[in-house]
């Protein structure tokens, strides 16, 4: 495997993995691999349990000056801030992400998807049909494998096909996919980020080191501001939704626009458009993405607990063809709800709020004319838009928010909602 960095090169070197997650401990088994001498802290002592099986040296609590006196290489997981480490780290210290880091070690082309909603979709499409065409395809990244596991494991794909979230991007360098495609950028993650000029400066550090022999796929609603900025030294291509394939189990015409940036990506490795069609007719929705997890006198449960922003609540809405029962809360990432006013009075019959964000919901939504309620839990949620849900319309689980005010994430929040699902129409106990 052809590498852009000796491995030789870190040996010896003294490295901290700050956050121990799955991409946290796979940089800090493949810096130990490398011949570095690695410590991986965590202000949770039970994440570092997991560190401390695998033989490596850890470093709870807080994070103090002297934990980090003779560090020359700090690997920060995906949402840990930069800016809570920078004082605290000896002059010359090297800060990087598990991507940047993995991405030292890896000659295969790239393909990194990105964007506020349907990253993982999208992701998923372009693998797919890479492999339809008879290539060899890792993908990973952001979902499934990190990098680092697939380096670890001596990585013998054709392409790399890898989600990238903004915290990832943020720490990237050297990072330099041949196919960069971001989807769409709206409000996401102001939480963590300062504000939305920080989090559109991390998504554009996707293109940093693309150059003219590399492919740079774009929404076409960001044509004039990108083009006026001249950044991007790509060739750059323009996407939106056009509806010339044929998908029934990614309906919605934001899935149009997401097969159509697949397809660009797809091309870049010899694709055709007839080969593309034929690969995704018969592609589904992932599990918690607009997945039909229970149909019951004529009242269809949809989960789309994937769905953490405003803009994915838009789209699910969009792509429902029947009157709709809503719910939506959690911790809200930021944006404006009252954007969506005219699309809720259109597609919904009632709202139903649940768990945090009811202040921010409640407050934007509660003029509309329709009747909105709120629940301390999902499953009371679910149980009172069951009791008013009429043979022939939606029943759906689309928050516009995270889940950590009730649940462990969304694939927890999206299993309850299923749950409750059965147990409100007596399928279950």
């Amino acid at each position: 495997m052809k590498t852009l960095l000796h491995p030789q090169q870190l040996r010896g070197h003294r490295a901290a993995v700050v956050g121990a997650g799955r991409s946290g401990l796979a940089a800090a088994r493949l810096l130990r691999e490398l011949g570095a001498t690695v410590r991986v802290h965590d202000l949770n002592p039970k994440a570092l349990d997991a560190a401390a099986a695998a033989g490596l040296a850890i470093c709870p609590g807080d994070h103090r000056p002297q934990d980090f006196a003779d560090v020359q290489l700090v690997v920060l997981s995906p949402g840990v801030p930069r800016a809570r480490l920078v004082s605290l780290l000896p002059s010359g210290a090297t800060i990087v992400g598990e991507l940047e880091l993995a991405s030292w070690f890896v000659g295969e082309p790239i393909v990194a998807v990105t964007g506020s909603n349907g990253k993982t979709t999208t992701t998923t499409v372009i693998g797919h049909v890479l492999a339809a065409a008879g290539k060899d395809v890792f993908v990973g990244g952001n979902i499934g494998t990190p990098l680092a596991e697939y380096v670890l494991g001596g990585g013998r794909a054709e392409v790399l096909v890898l989600e990238v979230s903004s915290f990832q991007l943020q720490t990237v360098d050297s990072f330099h996919p041949r196919v960069g495609v971001l989807l769409n950028i709206s409000a996401n993650h102001l939480d963590y980020h300062a504000d939305m000029a920080e989090y559109r400066a991390a998504k554009m550090q996707l293109f940093r080191r693309m150059t003219s022999d590399d492919l740079a796929v774009l929404p076409l609603a960001l044509k004039e501001e990108v083009e006026g900025e001249g950044m991007i030294r790509a060739r750059r291509v323009y996407v939106a939704a056009r509806g010339r394939f044929a998908c029934p189990g990614l309906p919605g015409p934001h899935n149009q626009t997401n097969l159509e940036a697949a397809y660009h990506a797809c091309r870049f490795f010899g694709v055709t458009e007839e080969e593309f069609a034929a690969a995704v007719k018969d592609v589904r929705s992932l599990p918690h993405r607009q997945e039909l997890v229970l149909e019951h006198n004529g009242v269809r449960f949809v989960n789309d607990s994937k769905a953490t922003t405003l803009e994915a609540l838009a789209a699910a809405l969009l792509a429902q063809d029947q009157p709709v029962r809503l719910l939506a809360g959690g911790v809200f990432k930021g944006g404006d709800p009252k954007t969506l006013a005219s699309l809720l009075q259109e597609r919904c019959r009632s709202i139903h709020l649940f768990g945090a964000g009811r202040e921010v919901f409640a407050t934007a939504w509660e003029g509309l004319g329709l009747p909105l309620f709120w629940h301390p839990t999902l499953e009371e949620a679910v149980a009172e838009a069951t009791r008013l849900a009429q043979a022939g319309e939606t029943v759906l689980l689309s928050p516009a928010t995270a889940s950590f005010d009730l649940f462990a994430n969304y694939k927890e929040r999206g299993q309850a909602f299923a749950r409750a699902a059965r147990v409100a129409v007596g399928l279950s106990q």
